[in-house]
């Protein structure tokens, strides 16, 4: 070894040579050997050693080989120091460019052996296989078995023996950097990726991230989209594993667990952070991820979402990543709603992935120390509930209140928002303060739209979390300072969300009430409104002990879990005291507008019912506000002083003191705590006795007020009040209106009176007399202001909203029909004489009801409380059910001869009204309220099973009202009455299981009655077939049943060739002569519905084409199997044809129908044009044959439906504009007399050419495809000659002849100018 270092540091290389030549190859490798161990110098004696072997002669290339061939084992055979390994490696890259090419491939082989065996364990060496194969590469040509190949060609060959040999695991990440080194040729590149992204599997999870950082890297030179999506793929799998061992295990009730989930979440997130570190280094990487996403919604998962949403925290990243996610939920959600509306689509394909679940789950999995997610989790959930919130209605009203229910796609993105915030707020300790933040700032900022959702999502933050908010309780102090300015509903909503922290935070309540006092002197309306609800609301919600808590009112409040006593700082008497001091507060808005008044006066019932302590203060106040509008003389008539209660400003009359309200609010006080005394326990009683001396004083007082009120009020004549029938009430004058406002006025009191009187009656005949004289009275005025305004605007059949209370007017109708108990007969029977009595008091639950439904609330006590609210629905329920079952409708002929509803047909849309509003309101307690109609035994909550059996009864009820309907013949049918029960069974039908039996009968009985009945009644046929199709595309696809009311459409119409006979044929008897129009537009409507899902279908085969052509291996597999949508999709457009093909030859009439017959054509030729494309793509990519079904289709299309197309569009052009009609028009619209028929002509104009334009279209495309797949399709397609411009050749020669004739008596004039079209005629 000496020998060879000093020869080689001397300048004499042929003695070097000779010595060298003088060694045996074991020699030799035995110095290098013991050099190595020793690490003496070895890097001396290596260059001495390639010194001494020149590359040109045979024996020096072989000697250097031989160092290359053991050099390279020992180096990673792990003897050797690092320093050693590192040196000897780094001499080898230097002379290996020396080499002979036939070296190289030997080296090149010893090196995929090596990997194949996996003797490449500390991957030391490797760094020398890029510079071998980058020599290997420039060789010219080498020989490989018996021929030869250049470099190039046998690195190909090299690697792709390496990426399809067995790769031991530990060398996989130590190859993956090598190539990095490597020059590879795309194809070259490809082959690694992919054998990277197999060997993922079977790496041990602690490794992924290294080599997603090192798959990163080798990224840069191409294959970016492979490389993620494998990434993404592999991830996504560990998920579904994870989830599938989840199911698993709680179905065993064991820990089945082959990775640990926390273990695998710190991977993802690792994993997350190479990829955004490489994208923000890499942006062509950043684009290829997006573009991905984009083509391949139906791909993302968790992790792909998780990566996105780190991906936004690039600002240039930020504004696509949003918009894609926005896409991708909106999209999830319609897709969701799509196929839960039809069958056919259920039964086509597999459940639907939900983008919204992958969300949450990753809110969930952010846990894991992801905080390069959270950031981009708040941002999204604040972008939903900003751009799908609700949206202001016209003139900035709010149009909908809140929605207990989310049913559309937006609603659904929105509060899918809100679950991310709130979910976000829970786990995530940093996110909090800025999600508290934005909610706050939103609700002080967007007064102009409506802002349900950050309220709920704050009083859900509240409940959730209450201690975490009153560490960062001086934000809400911030926003308390801008209650005056704010929306009332806004403010509302704020209060009664932070209602549980007023319970425990004493500066938080301070600070409230200092803001509220100051809003009681705002200058705006809203602020003092604002300021009444802030404090009835803590009113009601600060207990004062001895108070009797009614438990239907007292709300769960989440005080539970704030451990905080609440007594020791904060007892009652503080309450009593801080109570006290609000009511003087309150009593300051006495003397305000009518509308604070009247907030007030709705609010001290409320109170009372919570804070029973408080009866006698807010009953002073009560009374001595009435004692201003009290007659105490008890002669003197009226009872009641009108005058002060309206307020003029300039010629301006408006009203001062809802003095019915006052009433109401007093009269309702007073009896609940009369009620509540006559409860209260005998011990109690004494106590009660010292108290209420002063509280017996009012009492006493307030009954007889009310008793000389009523005696008084039924003497009253109209004239008392000076509104009687040649009154004045046109609104066009202040005399009108202030007429008006008495009137209403003077009907509330007498609506009091009557509740009063008919509670403290007891059910003794003369207090009932008393009630109906009142009544007389109400009616009398009633009828008067109804004929009044009756004259400016058509009979309303309205009565002014009614001020009786909800448990008041169920009791009534409950006794009115129901009750027989016969010590009470003789009095009910004075009620119940008095047809207007029952009518008005059905049409008062009626109008309740529809306030109900549209929101969520009525006026008068109890009318905020959901659990009576909804008490009173299921009463109202019974009694109107009973009353339209057991009185049939043929009794009430008197109704008939008046111009209004028969009380029956009251009753049954006060059903309808009903389970609309349950629906809407209550979706859950649905079982419920129909478990409540019939008065059950056993009041067992209603099972699965029963509920369904039970909404079938009631369905079967209906049905059984409507066949008697039906089969009392045309005379006798009520037309009304049938579209209610039709709508009743409409709602109904919603809650039964399209899988169950009972909708199958339902689906049978709705069939059965379309086939039999064939009454001409227009709108009713329109709500029948309406279930029908709304049932049956939830049993199966519908187009064959269209098909059939096509046929029956054409033969009843006749058709657009007067000399065609159509065969007569009847399937559904319901169309006839004067139903068809309607109905045709229905079956066009369902037409539109069938259209969407087989665009949906083609869009959703057209994206999985795409995405297999990026992963081109797999695609001809796919097409094989995807069949049976492609099936679907020509068996529905072939009976659609079918069925439009009946249509167009069908002599609709001119207008709507027509226009939209076009319109659908229209639709069904772009329909038919993407589904070429969609094949066009398909012989690109596959060149595969077309399939049989689908040349039928065409063949279909261009045989018999396109010239049907043409031949319609001109007998709807002769319809719309012949017979001379078209004159008429331009006249009409030269004199601007009449723009109506203009705007129709412009209407049918435009969809004439657009029927055109899209078969043209289509048959442009059947060209492309009939070239790409070798089929003539055009043979089945006759060229059209129809134009907008065509020539009616009859018409054309009479004009030319007309022509001929002036141009011969012009001749001499114009001889030369005439002289040449008459030769080009002549040609001709």
């Amino acid at each position: 070894m000496d020998k060879i270092i000093a020869l080689s540091d001397g300048d004499n290389t042929a003695e070097l040579q000779k010595y060298l030549c003088t060694l045996t190859n074991d020699q030799l490798t035995t110095v290098i050997n013991n050099g190595a161990l020793k690490s003496k110098n070895v890097g001396a004696m290596i260059k001495g050693i390639f010194k001494g072997s020149a590359p040109d002669s045979p024996e020096g290339s072989n000697r250097r080989l031989l160092v290359y061939q053991h050099c390279i084992p020992l180096c990673e055979s792990g003897d050797l120091q690092a320093e050693v390994a590192a040196d000897i490696i780094g001499l080898l890259m230097l002379e290996t460019h020396t080499l002979s090419g036939t070296s190289l491939a030997k080296l090149a082989s010893l090196f995929v052996e090596a990997i194949k065996v996996g003797k490449m364990g500390s991957g030391k060496s490797l760094e020398l296989f890029p510079t071998v194969l980058t020599a290997l590469s420039a060789c010219e040509a080498l020989s490989y078995g018996k021929g030869e190949l250049s470099g190039g060609e046998y690195k190909k060959q090299l690697i792709n023996s390496l990426c399809s040999s067995r790769w031991d695991p530990q060398c996989v990440i130590h190859l993956t950097t090598m190539f990095r080194d490597v020059p590879l040729s795309s194809e070259e590149l490809q082959f690694v990726v992919e054998k990277v992204l197999r060997m993922f599997t079977k790496l041990d999870l602690q490794e992924i991230p290294p080599l997603v950082y090192q798959l990163l890297l080798l990224s840069a030179k191409g294959c970016k989209k492979q490389v993620l999506d494998g990434i993404i793929c592999y991830f996504r799998e560990q998920d579904v594993c994870q989830d599938e061992e989840q199911k698993l295990g709680e179905s065993l009730d064991l820990e089945v667990q082959s990775i640990p989930l926390d273990q695998l979440r710190h991977v993802e997130g690792t994993a997350i952070l190479h990829i955004v570190f490489a994208i923000r280094l890499d942006h062509e990487l950043g684009r290829e991820f997006l573009k991905s996403v984009k083509t391949s919604y139906g791909d993302l998962c968790s992790f792909s979402v998780a990566l996105l949403l780190s991906v936004a925290r690039i600002q240039r990243y930020e504004e696509q990543v949003f918009d894609l996610l926005k896409g991708a939920i909106i999209k999830s959600f319609k897709d969701e709603q799509l196929q839960q509306g039809s069958k056919f689509l259920q039964d086509l394909l597999p459940g639907h992935c939900s983008v919204a679940q992958m969300i949450l789950d990753t809110v969930k999995n952010s846990v894991f120390g992801w905080d390069h997610v959270t950031q981009g989790l708040v941002q999204l959930g604040f972008f939903l509930m900003d751009a799908f919130g609700p949206k202001p209605g016209p003139f900035g009203k709010t149009t909908e209140g809140t929605v207990s229910i989310a049913r559309t796609p937006n609603q659904q993105a929105c509060k899918l928002g809100g679950q991310v915030l709130l979910q976000g707020f829970k786990v995530h300790e940093p996110i909090r303060g800025e999600i508290l933040d934005q909610v706050l700032n939103r609700l002080v900022t967007k007064t102009a739209s409506p802002v349900n959702n950050y309220l709920d999502l704050f009083s859900d933050i509240v409940v959730s979390a209450p201690m975490i908010l009153l560490e960062s309780s001086s934000k809400v102090t911030e926003t308390f300072d801008h209650l005056s300015y704010l929306p009332l509903t806004t403010v509302q909503g704020l209060l009664k969300a932070i209602q549980p922290l007023l319970k425990v935070s004493m500066s938080l309540k301070d600070a409230l009430i200092l803001v509220l006092r100051k809003a009681m002197f705002s200058s705006q309306l809203d602020g003092r409104k604002s300021a009444v609800s802030g404090f009835l609301l803590l009113l009601k919600n600060f207990k004062v002990l001895g108070s009797l808590a009614s438990s239907q009112c007292s709300q769960a409040v989440s005080s539970s879990q704030i451990q905080v006593d609440v007594h020791a700082r904060y007892n009652s008497a503080a309450n009593e005291a801080f109570c006290l001091e609000i009511l003087s507060s309150l009593r300051r808005c006495l003397g305000q507008q009518a509308d604070v008044r009247l907030m007030l006066y709705e609010g001290f019932y409320d109170v009372l019912r919570r804070n029973s302590q408080l009866g006698s203060s807010v009953m002073q106040t009560l009374l001595s506000q009435l004692r201003r509008y009290y007659e105490p003389e008890q002669d003197l008539l009226p009872p009641v002083k009108l005058e002060p209660c309206i307020t003029a400003l300039g010629d301006q009359v408006y009203l001062q003191e809802p003095l019915a309200h006052l009433l109401s609010c007093t009269v309702h006080c007073l009896l609940w705590l009369q009620n509540m005394r006559q409860s209260a326990n005998a011990d109690e009683e004494e106590e009660e006795e010292e108290e209420d001396e002063g509280g017996e004083g009012y009492q006493c007082e307030l009954q007889a007020v009310l008793e000389s009120m009523t005696r008084r009020m039924i003497k009253c004549e109209l004239e008392d009040f000076e509104l009687d029938k040649s009154a004045e009430f046109s609104t066009a004058n202040s005399v009108g209106v202030k007429n008006n406002i008495y009137a209403v006025l003077v009907m509330g009191v007498y609506e009091i009176l009557m509740e009063y009187n008919f509670i403290k009656a007891n059910y003794s005949k003369s207090r009932f007399e008393e009630l109906m004289e009142l009544f007389n009275r109400y009616h009398k005025l009633a009828e008067i202001l109804k004929e009044k305004s009756g004259k400016a605007r058509g009979l309303s059949n309205k009565i002014p909203r009614s001020l009786l209370s909800l448990g008041f007017i169920s009791t009534l109708l409950t006794v009115l029909f129901r009750d027989s108990t016969q010590s009470r007969e003789e009095a009910l029977s004075v009620l119940r004489s008095s047809g207007e009595f029952v009518r008005y008091a059905v049409n008062v639950a009626v109008q309740k009801i529809q306030q109900l439904e549209e929101t969520g609330h009525t006026d008068g006590p109890d009318g905020q409380n959901t659990d009576r609210t909804f008490r009173f629905l299921c009463d109202t329920t019974s009694v109107l059910l009973w009353r339209y079952t057991n009185i049939p409708s043929g009794v009430e002929d008197a109704g008939k001869k008046e111009k209004r509803s028969s009380l029956s047909l009251v009753c049954l849309e006060g059903l309808l009204r009903i389970f609309t509003a349950c629906q809407q309101r209550y979706p859950d307690r649905m079982a419920q309220l129909l478990s409540s109609m019939e008065i059950s035994e056993d009041d067992a909550e209603p099972d699965e099973g029963n509920v369904t059996e039970m909404n079938f009864f009631y369905i079967r009820q209906f049905q059984r009202a409507l066949f008697t309907q039906l089969s009392a013949g045309e005379e006798e049918f009520n037309s009304k009455e049938a579209q209610l029960l039709v709508s009743i069974l409409c709602v109904l039908s919603r809650q039964l299981k399209p899988s169950s039996q009972q909708f199958v009968q339902m689906i049978t009985w709705t069939v059965k009655i379309c086939k039999e009945t064939s009454f001409e009644d227009s709108a009713f046929s329109k709500g029948l077939l309406s279930l029908l199709f709304n049932l049956h595309v939830l049993y199966k696809s519908p187009v064959s049943m269209l098909l059939e009311l096509c046929q029956d459409i054409h033969s009843q119409l006749g058709d657009i060739d007067e000399n065609v006979e159509v065969e007569k044929q009847s399937h559904f008897a319901i169309i006839n002569m004067k139903t068809a129009p309607a109905g045709a537009l229905l079956v066009l409507s369902q037409v539109d519905r069938v259209l969407d899902e087989v665009d949906w279908l083609i869009a959703r085969k057209k994206s999985q084409t795409s995405s297999d052509k990026s992963g081109s291996g797999k695609a001809t597999q796919t097409a094989g199997q995807h069949n049976p949508i492609e099936k679907a999709v020509t068996l529905q457009l072939g009976t659609l044809l079918t069925a439009l093909n009946e249509l167009v030859q069908t002599a609709l009439q001119p207008g709507t129908c027509t226009i939209t017959l076009l319109r659908a054509l229209s639709r069904t030729y772009t329909t038919l044009t993407t589904l070429v494309k969609y094949y066009i793509q398909v012989c690109a990519s596959q060149h595969t044959a077309l399939p049989a079904r689908f040349e039928k289709l065409v063949k279909l299309s261009g045989s018999h439906l396109t010239p049907q197309c043409y031949s319609f569009i001109t007998y709807a052009q002769n319809g719309e504009f012949g017979g001379g009609g078209a004159d008429d028009k331009k006249k009409k619209k030269r004199n601007e007399v009449n723009t109506a028929p203009s705007a129709k002509l412009l209407r049918e104009t435009k969809a004439i050419p657009n029927v055109i334009f899209n078969i043209e279209q289509y048959e442009k495309y059947l060209i492309t495809l009939s070239k790409k797949s070798k089929v003539n399709l055009m043979q089945y397609m006759k060229l059209s000659t129809s134009r907008d411009f065509r020539i009616n050749s009859a018409t054309l020669d009479a004009a030319l002849q007309e022509q001929d004739t002036s141009q011969e008596t012009n001749a001499s004039q114009e001889a030369e100018e005439t002289q040449e079209p008459r030769q080009k005629k002549r040609k001709q």
